[in-house]
């Protein structure tokens, strides 16, 4: 199947994200979210990304204007996916909300359309039924800092048709992704089940007491000459994802430890407005992190 026209359902971080790189890459895209403030957000963040692919990608101002005027914001479903071939699902990492989020879609997208979610850690087979077209779900998902960081695993159900697997390995190719084809189901995909648990780790000296988030983060990237700490890529992911991910862990594990993380998470940064990198300050404070100082890895 060829794909003419990108619905990116939820315009979060990640999800402007994509939906910017898919719009550079030539592609219509219509971009939904639930309310006009949400989508205000979204474009606010789009072009404080756009300077990024200058320097990155060497994009100029003509093909960064292009792409974002390939761009159109809907607070109204139906009309979002009218045209759609691929919906892009970036909703929050809530089974509750993404349920209800599929439902919806159900009822107002056309047969064609091809439904691919960017679940960070849930499985296909969770929300192939209440898609209304098992065979035409799977999940596609991307990393953060998309332009650069341009992994895409592809990651089908026992019910996705092949060919609409095959369709999506493909349209990630278009988009400048590596296409990354899972042959099974796995919670996390290949990156987060090696980053969650790193992340996690990092968390729990924090949470512990064990060190400040300084300190973990200078011993990651002297140790191992990473060019970022966990706590700087807890900010880019953003301490809310970061929150649903390790409070759904303790819910179903009884974790005390997950449980530590996620109350730390909550009382000590989201409360106070710490949400990360988007919102000017998490562990670090930007646009000038203490990490990015030349002398932070210094003796």
């Amino acid at each position: 199947m060829k794909f003419n026209h990108i619905t990116v359902a939820g315009s979060g971080v990640l999800g402007s994200q994509i939906a910017f790189q898919t719009a550079y890459k030539g592609y219509p895209v219509s971009v939904y979210d639930i309310n006009d403030e949400a989508l205000e957000k979204a474009k606010d963040r789009i072009r404080e990304w756009m300077p990024y692919y200058k320097e990155d990608l060497g994009a100029t101002d003509e093909q960064l204007d292009e792409a974002f005027n390939r761009m159109s914001f809907h607070s109204d479903l139906a009309e979002a996916v009218k045209d759609a071939d691929l919906v892009i699902e970036a909703v929050p990492e809530r089974t509750d909300i993404k349920t209800d989020f599929y439902e919806k879609l159900a009822r107002v997208a056309p047969e064609k359309t091809i439904f691919a979610s960017n679940s960070s850690t849930l499985l296909p087979s969770q929300f192939a039924e209440v898609t209304g077209r098992p065979e035409k779900y799977l999940h596609l998902h991307f990393a953060n800092e998309i332009w650069k960081n341009n992994t895409a695993e592809v990651m089908g159900h026992p019910g996705t048709d092949r060919q609409v697997f095959n369709d999506v390995v493909e349209f990630a190719k278009s988009i400048g992704m590596v296409a990354l084809p899972l042959k099974k189901e796995q919670p996390g995909y290949i990156l987060n089940s090696l980053l969650v648990p790193f992340l996690n780790a990092a968390q729990a000296l924090l949470a512990n007491d064990v060190a400040d988030a300084e300190t973990i983060d200078k011993t990651w990237m002297l140790a191992t000459g990473a060019p970022n700490g966990p706590f700087a890529i807890l900010d880019i992911v953003g301490l809310t994802t970061a929150y649903n991910i390790i409070q759904a862990k303790a819910q179903a594990t009884h974790d005390p430890d997950a449980q530590r993380i996620a109350d730390m998470l909550q009382n000590e940064y989201i409360d106070k407005g710490k949400l990360g990198r988007a919102s000017g300050e998490g562990f670090y404070k930007y646009p000038d992190p203490a990490f990015r100082d030349p002398g932070f890895l210094k003796s």
